[in-house]
């Protein structure tokens, strides 16, 4: 039987990098970006130079023909920024982001003509940061995915954006086709945040224990998404918000929906992966 055929764009980064080779195992990847090396320099065999940021789809619209999904990984970051300038300078941080919702735009619509089944976009945990304040200010618990998406910075802003396109195009307003969309908000898919953790600083321990995203619940995740078979919501629309965190004790996302929705069974803790850790965190005073 012919293998699944994916367009995975941003291929280079980070987020695709961490799992591609099972992908790329278990499905027929067509890879898209802007450059064919990854941060290290290492060269990436196979990746289509493709700028999606491009108003001109027929520039890259014959990557997506006869594809039955995409995972969406692409983003660009803001220029001319450090750590000396970060914090300050809002103009940039939003015009890059601009820049990001046009290029999720661009992705949507571009599936959307060409018949993709489903859209996978590499969202964030940053969507409904807002509420981070109030969870470590113990006026909340934890944060569900039906919650109204309230953020307090650009990186946010753009995330909510991509959900809020990918709703519209899930409710088949557009030319009259449904869409199906998940937006996955991904926490920390890293195994040394805890190593940053001052000794007994413990909410910044559970913040960087309950974010954890382990590099195979990461694969899991990103395969249950793109061939779980319905995902719709009680509307009937095919949209799906998933957090994308392992089954963490210290989790303060819920999970929930993505255990049942997409079948998602997290095989690591970070309570458990990062034990030893954690003592010598919580034992300083």
């Amino acid at each position: 039987m012919a293998k699944r055929k994916v367009v995975l764009t941003g291929a280079t980064g980070y987020i695709a990098q961490r799992m591609f080779s099972e992908l790329n195992a278990r499905w027929d990847l067509v890879l898209l970006d802007v450059r064919d090396t990854t941060a290290d320099g290492s060269k990436v065999p196979g990746v289509i130079h493709c700028d999606l940021t491009d108003p001109d789809r027929d520039a890259y619209r014959e990557h997506f023909q006869g594809a039955d999904a995409v995972i969406h990984c692409g983003f660009v970051s803001p220029k001319g920024l450090d750590a000396t300038n970060w914090q300050q300078n809002d103009d940039a941080k939003f015009r890059s982001e601009f820049t990001n919702v046009g290029m999720a735009y661009n992705m949507y619509k571009v599936a959307h003509e060409e018949k993709v089944r489903r859209v996978v976009v590499a969202s964030s945990n940053h969507a409904a940061d807002y509420y981070e304040r109030l969870i470590w200010d113990d006026k909340m618990e934890m944060v569900t995915p039906d919650m109204a998406p309230y953020t307090d910075n650009w990186y946010g802003w753009a995330k909510v954006a991509y959900e809020q396109l990918g709703f519209v195009f899930a409710t088949g307003q557009v030319d009259g086709r449904r869409l199906e969309v998940v937006q996955w908000r991904i926490g920390g898919p890293r195994d040394d945040d805890i190593d940053r953790v001052e000794p007994g600083d413990i909410k910044v321990m559970h913040r960087a224990l309950g974010a954890y995203l382990s590099r195979r619940d990461q694969v899991q995740q990103a395969i249950k998404m793109v061939e779980a078979e319905d995902i719709s919501d009680r509307w009937g629309n095919p949209f799906l918000i998933v957090y994308g965190v392992s089954g963490n004790t210290h989790n303060f996302w819920s999970i929930a929906n993505a255990r049942e929705k997409i079948g998602y069974a997290p095989q690591d803790n970070s309570q458990i992966e990062f034990a030893e850790k954690i003592a010598a965190i919580a034992k300083r005073k």
